[in-house]
Parts: C-alpha cells; sequence; structure tokens
C-alpha cells in the first residue's frame, strides 16, 4: 500500500476506532536563539521545530486524542519549556522530563517540577552518556528513584539493549513499587551468542512477572534492503512476542514522533500497529491504544476527548 493510501485508509478508520493516546512524542524548536542538543543540524529530515501544532495536524485526523511528551534534552531548563508548552496544548496530557537522580539537587527539581500535575516521571537509559547499568552502583541514585517512586512517578527507560533490561530487573529488585515503561522494545537487538541470548531471555521473562513493569510498542518500523515494509506481516512475530509475554495490560502505544520520520510518515507505523492489536479485539485494542497509558503513567484528562475510564 502506498503511504498515501495508508494515511487515507487509517484516517477512514479513526472515527470509528478507540481514541489513542500516543505515550511517546518529542517536542522541541529549532529556531530557539540556544539551539537544542538533539536533533542535530545536520539531520535533513529531524532538524525543524516538532512543536505541538504540527503534532495535531498530523495526529487528530488519525484518532490521536492526547500524547505524553519525552524527554529530548538533557538541559535542566527545558523539563519547564515542555511543560510551558504543553500547559497551552490540552493534546499533551504529561512530559516525562530529564533528571540526574543521583545529583545532590534531584529531589528539590524533582519537588518542584511535581508540582505541575502534567510531570510524569524521568527518563533515564542508553542517552546522553548515562547507563542504568552503572548508575545502579551509587546509593544515592537508587535513593534518588525511591524518591520517584515514593512520588507516585514513572521511570521511562531509553533505547533498549540486554545490559538496560539486566539494570531494570535490579532497580525493580530494589524498588519494587516503582513503575517502568521499556521504551521501544521492538528495536532490541538480542545477543547472537547463546549465553547472552539466554541471559537476555530470562531477564524478559522476569520483567514480564513484575505487574509495575509495562512496554512501549514503539519504534516497530525497519529498514530491509533500503526498504521500509509497511506489511504487518514482516512485524507481526516481533509483536506476538511482546504480546506472548507481556500481555493485553501491560502494552501501550507509542509513535516515537518525529523521529519515527526517519523510517516512514506516522500514518504508516499507526496502520501496522492498528492492524495487529485491532485483530485482537476491541478490548485488547482499547487496553494497548488507552488503559494501560493511564495505568503506567497515571495521566490526568484535559478536555472532554480523553478518557481514563
Amino acid at each position: 500500500m502506498a503511504i498515501g493510501a495508508a494515511a487515507a485508509t487509517t484516517a477512514r478508520s479513526a472515527s470509528n476506532a478507540t481514541p489513542i493516546l500516543d505515550t511517546h512524542i518529542h517536542l522541541f524548536d529549532t529556531n530557539r536563539p540556544q539551539g537544542v542538543p538533539w536533533p542535530s543540524r545536520t539531520d535533513a529530515v529531524l532538524y525543524k521545530p516538532a512543536l505541538p501544532a504540527r503534532y495535531r495536524a498530523i495526529a487528530v485526523q488519525l484518532g490521536v486524542r492526547g500524547a505524553i511528551a519525552i524527554e529530548c534534552s538533557p538541559w535542566f531548563a527545558d523539563n519547564r519549556w515542555v511543560l510551558d508548552l504543553a500547559e497551552a496544548n490540552p493534546i499533551i496530557v504529561g512530559l516525562i522530563g530529564d533528571l540526574e537522580p543521583a545529583d545532590a539537587q534531584f529531589g528539590k527539581q524533582l519537588d518542584d517540577l511535581h508540582r505541575n500535575p502534567l510531570f510524569l516521571g524521568i527518563r533515564y537509559g542508553n542517552l546522553w552518556g548515562r547507563s542504568l547499568a552503572q548508575s545502579l552502583q551509587n546509593t544515592k541514585f537508587i535513593e534518588g528513584l525511591k524518591r520517584l517512586s515514593s512520588a507516585g512517578l514513572t521511570l521511562d527507560t531509553a533505547n533498549p539493549d540486554p545490559r538496560l533490561l539486566g539494570a531494570v530487573v535490579r532497580t525493580t529488585d530494589a524498588i519494587p513499587n516503582l513503575r517502568v515503561v521499556l521504551d521501544h522494545l521492538p528495536r532490541l537487538e538480542k545477543p547472537t551468542d547463546a549465553n547472552a541470548r539466554n541471559a537476555c531471555q530470562a531477564d524478559l521473562h522476569e520483567l514480564a512477572a513484575r505487574p509495575n513493569v509495562f512496554v512501549k510498542v514503539s519504534g516497530v518500523l525497519r529498514r530491509i534492503n533500503g526498504r521500509v515494509p509497511e506489511q504487518l506481516s514482516v512485524y507481526k512475530s516481533t509483536l506476538d512476542e511482546l504480546w506472548d509475554r507481556f500481555g493485553a495490560d501491560r502494552l501501550t502505544y507509542g509513535s516515537d514522533w518525529p523521529n519515527s520520520d526517519l523510517w516512514a510518515p506516522y500514518a504508516v507505523e499507526l496502520k501496522v500497529v492498528r492492524e495487529y492489536f485491532d485483530g485482537k479485539g476491541p478490548v485488547a485494542a482499547e487496553k494497548y491504544f488507552w488503559k494501560n497509558s493511564v495505568a503506567a503513567y497515571r495521566w490526568k484528562p484535559r478536555d472532554a476527548g480523553q478518557r481514563v475510564v
């Protein structure tokens, strides 16, 4: 199916489908005087403003009623910058921001940001030169995550690899009540070495047994032999593995917009996951596209088109 046809098909079905809460978009403005830490100026696809109005124009016609902004900057001031954007744009129901839990200022920064109900948690993992596995060796880091958990906020991970999965097991050993969302799990490259692969599978099995660990089905599309297939059949085995392991109650929708434009327009990836989860029935589709995001992030509706029941 051509891209235009995919978008048209998705748009036609939107009015009859369950409303969608997108748990993973990035907001930035390349026109700011200070610039942005990401994306790079050399990125011809991504280096242009990604702001709520542009997102609304793409997503609302496809059935999206709300989105959670995920940090794409390690600058503390950008937490407030995105929160200000969100307050002015009700389609944004929350922010997963960027803080360093081991930092001496973490408690104060967390308390200050948490005064805004749109602040839903932080992201930490393979990003900005950080390593969750390495940071867990610091008791102050663990204390910071305990404070995050006590505040009822969520930890999003960044860019999965086997080491990060093992670190999430240890994190949830230490803080069982902490809600964790594993992002982009379809992009996980499993080890080719048999022992390492078995260890990775064991960590996934352990995480699947922990009810406070959710999985963001984002980053589904792949480039194969120079092209990005649009057929569900190409991705079905990956989605089946996540479904079989984590079940109907633990998977959430995330587009990774606008980073997803590196693979295909928004409507194309949405078409693939919509076909898959609609095939699981209306109850499962509603959980994936809507209800599970409430359990994972505790976001609150901001307009009549957003619901939490």
